[in-house]
């Protein structure tokens, strides 16, 4: 199969492929073998990940982040080491937060929740949600509920009184005080993230939303595995696998 024709077939999935920042947001990022018989998916791009694509013989990674730029020097240690192996990369970043198929909506799915309001917006993608449980839950089997789906411990801070039944929810890097504020100001029990600083926790404890804060890496990682398993659906003979990653944030 076709590296090109995988390309095209991603990008018509999206809403969204008419935004101005989507090809900045989201694409190839190395072009290795035109030939694609075997997928690898996970959240980041690292030489760690790199490396264990080329021991499951990857032709394609894809991911939900890039190599970071702020890692000084890891975006070129990628990129060469992608070439070394003629192995292609490709990435979907805020399209993949705003879309129905995505990293919000699919931990949404995962937790039993039903989507009220897409929420903050960034370039013009809704990286964040506002759900709802049919019936309210107490707040400590929603932690343990997202434990289980993360497959990690997480950090939780009961900061409300009461049980649980509206969320807000970024998946990844959510952890401003703005972040916190809007899951606030539209009425939410719980804000949920995947990162966090003092002035996170410090802002939920004064305006009393609770908070539960998982990885980055986790909380983003089934848009990626969701988007793999439609390329799987469409190109059958097609292999997709996981490749693992360390919970290295717990």
């Amino acid at each position: 199969m076709r590296l090109t024709e995988i390309e095209e077939f991603i990008v018509n999935l999206f809403d969204s492929k008419y935004n101005e920042f989507f090809h900045k947001e989201s694409g190839i990022t190395v072009r290795g073998k035109e030939d694609v018989r075997k997928i690898g998916y996970c959240t980041n791009l690292t030489l760690d990940t790199i490396e264990e694509a080329r021991k499951n013989n990857v032709d394609l990674i894809i991911t939900h982040h890039d190599a970071w730029d702020f890692i000084f020097g890891l975006k070129d240690a990628c990129h060469n080491k992608l070439m070394e192996y003629n192995m292609s990369h490709y990435f979907n970043h805020l399209p993949l937060d705003d879309c129905h198929f995505g990293t919000n909506d699919s931990l949404i799915e995962k937790l039993g929740l039903h989507i009220i309001e897409r929420t903050h917006i960034e370039n013009g993608f809704y990286c964040g949600r506002i759900a709802e449980f049919k019936e309210e839950i107490e707040f400590e089997e929603l932690v343990k509920r997202i434990e289980v789906i993360l497959e990690e411990p997480v950090k939780a801070w009961k900061f409300k009184v009461g049980k649980v039944k509206r969320i807000g929810l970024v998946c990844g890097g959510g952890g401003l005080t703005s972040d916190v504020r809007e899951a606030f100001e539209k009425n939410c029990d719980v804000y949920i993230t995947g990162e966090k600083t003092l002035y996170t926790i410090e802002y939920a404890k004064f305006v009393e939303i609770s908070l539960i804060i998982g990885s980055h890496t986790f909380t983003e990682l089934f848009g990626i595995e969701s988007l793999a398993r439609q390329i799987a659906d469409k190109y059958k003979d097609i292999e997709i696998i996981r490749l693992v990653e360390e919970h290295l944030e717990v």
